[in-house]
């Protein structure tokens, strides 16, 4: 593994999305965050099947902070349950480069 992590997050609008993601990069709890298209997520909630759009993010992050900015996510995130989930990368098939841009980026030590 790289030390590098992904967090995969949904979002209920573009306006949160952004939210959430400047908060973290300006906390330096992420290097970047991809807010992506809105999407149609079609799941089951309190034993209903529910129809919604979302807003997907891709927030890129170290193993280190990947704890803090979850809990920042869930503090600024407007769901009681939000998707935030992580995704580990491995340095295989990465480039080095992007890699260690994202540990530089990341405050480190301050998120343990």
């Amino acid at each position: 593994m790289s030390g590098i992590v992904f967090l995969y997050v949904t979002a209920p609008n573009a306006e949160t999305a952004a939210r959430i993601a400047r908060a973290l990069v300006e906390e330096k709890l992420a290097a970047c965050v991809n807010i992506h298209a809105e999407m149609r997520s079609v799941y089951e909630w309190e034993g209903k099947v529910e129809i919604g759009l979302e807003t997907p993010l891709i927030v890129k992050t170290t193993a280190a902070a990947a704890n803090a900015a979850r809990d920042r996510i869930l503090a600024l995130h407007p769901y009681g349950e939000p998707c935030v989930a992580a995704l580990p990368v491995a340095a295989e098939g990465s480039s080095a480069n992007f890699l260690d841009w994202i540990t530089r980026a990341v405050s480190p030590g301050k998120h343990s």
